[in-house]
């Protein structure tokens, strides 16, 4: 597993979009565009994990607002 050379912030929502062999890292502010983005890539096919929001140790509300 390769290391990360940042930091998560506090407070932010994160999903995962897997292309190939490349994972890319998204964070918004705010859970309403987190969920309103993520969405958007469902619908145009892409492969995303949603992590939920970090609250420094782990990440918290990580049901998938597609399931929800």
């Amino acid at each position: 597993m390769k290391k990360k050379n940042f930091k998560l912030g506090v407070g932010k929502y994160y999903f995962n979009i897997r292309n190939g062999q490349q994972t890319i890292l998204i964070t918004r502010g705010e859970k309403s565009d987190a969920v309103y983005t993520f969405l958007s890539y469902l619908k145009n096919g892409k492969d995303c994990e949603w992590l939920g929001c970090w609250n420094g140790k782990s990440f918290d509300e990580t049901q998938s607002p597609a399931a929800a």
